[in-house]
């Protein structure tokens, strides 16, 4: 018997296919990343220029599960961007004064620190509203499709008669 597990496997590797034929399954395997589209879309709305948005998709790739936050370093993002580290330690100071992400210093006793923690709780709060309006404006763009639909009717279908009966 199949377990919700099963399905839920079953429709990531469907998913997955889909992707594999808009990106090649090359690029899939590679790797990928999450990321809502509402952040991509109401980026502005958010107070996002390029190079936050940027800098969380970074973070973002680092995100495997809910538990274990991403923590790479601002010299490994600033590399992959192509920008100064001083430039991505700004930013990250921005979007936590803004309350999109938290820092979380990881420090050992005796050998300094390591990578900061990332947490994204302020952007998934913030961007939520904006989600919800989002899925809102779908489901009255879908009512007002059946409405139409059930005006429009069923097709009245006649018989036609040929005249060699």
């Amino acid at each position: 018997m199949a377990t919700k597990k099963d399905a839920a496997q079953k429709q990531a590797d469907e998913q997955l296919k889909v992707n594999e034929k808009k990106w090649s399954k090359t690029l899939m395997n590679s790797g990928w990343t999450a990321l809502p589209s509402v952040i991509l879309e109401r980026q502005q709305a958010l107070g996002l220029d390029a190079i936050d948005v940027n800098i969380l998709m970074h973070l973002a790739s680092y995100w495997w599960t809910a538990e274990n936050k991403p923590h790479p370093s601002k010299k490994t993002i600033a590399a992959a961007i192509g920008i100064d580290s001083r430039t991505v330690q700004r930013h990250i100071a921005r979007l936590e004064a803004g309350n999109l992400i938290k820092r979380e210093q990881r420090r050992l006793p005796g050998k300094g620190s390591k990578t900061n923690l990332y947490h994204f709780d302020g952007l998934i709060e913030a961007a939520t509203p904006y989600a919800q309006e989002k899925l809102e404006n779908i489901a009255r763009r879908q009512a007002e499709q059946a409405a139409r639909a059930k005006k429009k009717g069923k097709p009245i279908l006649t018989v036609v008669s040929s005249e060699d009966d």
